[in-house]
């Protein structure tokens, strides 16, 4: 990159592009990817016969919007047909030849089979690029020590992570969470490291076990700066402000792992969030659409959508269209950071939605409330379905912990606070039960916020 360790961005040639031009190169990448797709990859070619078109149909954004939407079901059953009919996961949605893909990454697979991604050294390097363009914009520079707590396994948060960190010149420490929250405290103390990746739940862990395990608080450890992955919560004003405190870092949140949709947000005061600036426009088109009717939704400031993804510039398994299940409101205006491009801000899963009484609402929402009245809580809770959802028959069951020097006299005047804060905010009035202090499982990795179990009685 030109100019030195001082410049704001990684590559400000590509990050600085005017909107307009942003959008000229796009639909110029996005040509050549749709004839790519349907010269290689059988998959797409299906998509642009079931809607009637040819790569060559496709002049505009709006002509595109026509194609169909595919998913990570979709994704999925690819990859089974691709496996039954060929031996083959790729076969169908891959469009490189396989002598040319050189890793392999999956998702984490929590919800059933894991899904894979093929990508060559070509679509590595584009995941290289975004991440030292996150890292950039969040201070760190070559040399910097980065703890890397995340799971090293195959998914997207392993290897491409810490590859992406050593492309920009920085060091990584992979300890991973495998080895347990000792075993990191351990490697933070022997390296020094100035930043910390994790989920929420793990920062949250340690900030409750450090003392224990080491015989100093979190923010003894030296950690400057958190970078938050892997489960919702970093993007919480309430929950940002707990790590702060808790581990003396600044928080940033942000997301993508080993594909090309990149985001981070900028350094702005732990109880504020001005969303994630997405960092990889060039490589990758966002499309809204409403979470139910699949509809296009209009990106103008304030927009609220699934995000859709389009990668451009990619040869292994290239999105095309891809719903991924993220509903997101976007930001257009200017930030008070001064870094360039829109802004999303993630509401929450489409598929992990609940309906109380016609009222809409996400988990991560439900932790940000909790999160607020810590510490007279600990923060950690599940909500509690009968049935799988998304209609919850009311009153919805938060089992949430008290703080641990709440006083049992105070309980009754916190719950009605807490409740009256859940009307406020969230229009709905769930019902509390209390356990002991850290009596709820601490994960990791993803923290499943959602149980299910039969009602008392029922």
């Amino acid at each position: 990159m030109s100019g030195g360790a001082d410049r704001r961005l990684w590559n400000p040639a590509a990050e600085a592009m005017s909107a307009d031009e942003m959008r000229a190169l796009q639909l110029a990448r996005l040509k050549r990817q749709l004839a790519y797709n349907h010269a290689n990859g059988p998959f797409h070619r299906e998509r642009f016969k079931a809607a009637g078109a040819r790569p060559e149909d496709i002049h505009s954004f709006s002509d595109f919007a026509q194609l169909p939407l595919m998913d990570k079901e979709a994704h999925r059953q690819a990859q089974a047909r691709g496996l039954e009919e060929f031996g083959d996961p790729f076969a169908l949605f891959g469009c490189a030849p396989r002598e040319k893909i050189v890793r392999i990454n999956a998702t984490s697979g929590t919800t059933g089979e894991p899904t894979l991604y093929g990508l060559t050294a070509h679509d590595v390097g584009v995941v290289n690029e975004m991440h030292a363009r996150k890292y950039w914009r969040a201070g760190m520079r070559p040399g910097g020590v980065m703890l890397q707590a995340l799971s090293l396994s195959m998914f997207t948060g392993g290897l491409p992570l810490s590859q992406g960190i050593q492309h920009m010149g920085a060091c990584v420490v992979p300890v991973g969470v495998e080895g347990g929250t000792a075993r990191v405290i351990q490697f933070a103390r022997l390296t020094k490291p100035e930043a910390l990746i994790a989920t929420p739940s793990f920062a949250r862990h340690l900030i409750e076990e450090c003392e224990k395990l080491a015989g100093v608080p979190a923010r003894a450890l030296g950690i400057k700066r958190f970078f938050s992955a892997g489960e919702a919560g970093g993007g919480d004003p309430e929950i940002r402000a707990m790590l702060a405190q808790g581990l003396g870092a600044r928080i940033f949140d942000h997301t993508g792992g080993g594909h090309a949709f990149h985001a981070i947000s900028c350094d702005q005061p732990p109880g504020e969030f001005k969303g994630l600036h997405l960092v990889s426009e060039d490589h990758c088109l966002l499309e809204l659409v409403d979470p139910d009717s699949k509809a296009g939704v209009e990106i103008t400031d304030g927009a609220r959508g699934e995000m859709v993804w389009t990668f451009l510039g990619w040869e292994g398994g290239p999105f095309m269209r891809y719903a991924m299940g993220d509903v997101v409101e976007i930001a257009t205006d200017p930030c008070p950071c001064g870094q360039p491009g829109p802004r999303i801000r993630i509401i929450g899963r489409a598929d992990d939605m609940l309906i109380v009484k016609g009222v809409n609402v996400y988990p991560q929402a439900i932790a940000g409330v909790i999160a607020g009245f810590r510490p007279r809580v600990t923060g950690a809770f599940r909500i509690v379905l009968g049935k799988a959802g998304p209609s919850v028959s009311p009153p919805l069951r938060i089992r949430l912990e008290r703080g641990e020097a709440l006083a049992a006299q105070d309980l009754g005047a916190l719950e009605k606070e807490m409740l009256e804060r859940f009307r406020a905010e969230l229009h709905i009035r769930p019902r509390l039960e209390w356990t002991d202090p850290r009596s709820l499982p601490r994960e990791a990795m993803k923290t499943r916020l959602v149980v299910i179990e039969a009602r008392p009685g029922g």
